[in-house]
């Protein structure tokens, strides 16, 4: 099952063109990694998926909604992580996923059980009662992460979500998302990280608002004969600038 698509999908603000024509697919129950520098569209694309901006051009299904049509009723299925989720520091991590359980009208008879599986799987059950302003920067991004899953969404959005985080509570913040895998939640993930990226099924090089590769890290670097994906890029990049 085909779970995000966009087809065609262009962004323009005045003269600068953020999202060229982006095709893309990503199935049920992928982490799909949306790869680039900062600059190249990576959010903007994010924004348009999640029905916060409308595109200038092209279309866009999430769940068999679509993009702009069906953007207020998008929302019941995906949650969308941004760079800066507005977590409440002043609030404690159980209060702030209390907060978006209310936000999101998650029922009360259900809530206890869902807090106790995110808090276990996040390993903030022991920090349930600290305040938010008080947690180390990856234990920010976790409970930020349950925030987002407090209403169990179908799709996952996550921009940059270890950005300045530290590699070990970078590897924790992994470990979640492949647990989120075997319950069929689909993940796309913007990273400008290319060690990162490895991680994701499947991926797709952003440049400029093009999308310049999409397929597995092992066949992009087989293609032009490299061991890491970085190195693939920075071929790909070259390749590209040169032609245009």
């Amino acid at each position: 099952m085909i779970t995000i698509k966009a087809v065609g999908l262009t962004r323009k603000f005045k003269d600068n063109v953020a999202v060229n024509k982006l095709d893309l697919s990503v199935e049920e129950g992928e982490i799909f990694g949306l790869v680039g520098p900062d600059g190249a569209g990576k959010t903007t694309t994010m924004r348009l998926l999640t029905g916060i901006l409308t595109p200038t051009e092209g279309e866009g299904w999430v769940y068999n909604k679509h993009i702009v049509k069906e953007s207020e009723s998008l929302k019941e299925n995906i949650a969308y992580m941004s760079q800066r989720f507005g977590l409440y520091e002043e609030l404690t991590v159980l209060e702030n996923i209390n907060f978006y359980a209310d936000v999101f009208c998650v029922a009360k008879q259900n809530r206890e059980a869902i807090i106790e599986k995110l808090l276990g799987f996040s390993g903030l059950l022991p920090f349930k009662q600290r305040l938010a302003g008080k947690l180390s920067g990856g234990m920010k991004q976790k409970l930020g992460l349950s925030c987002a899953l407090i209403h169990t969404p179908k799709v996952l959005f996550l921009d940059e979500p270890t950005n300045g985080v530290d590699p070990v509570s970078r590897r924790d913040f992994w470990k979640i998302l492949y647990d989120l895998l075997k319950e069929k939640v689909t993940i796309l993930y913007s990273t400008s990280y290319l060690d990162e990226a490895e991680r994701c099924r499947r991926v797709g090089l952003i440049h400029k608002g093009h999308l310049l590769r999409c397929d597995t890290p092992d066949n992009i670097k087989k293609e032009w004969s490299v061991k890491t994906l970085e190195q693939a890029f920075i071929k790909i990049v070259n390749d590209y600038e040169a032609r245009h």
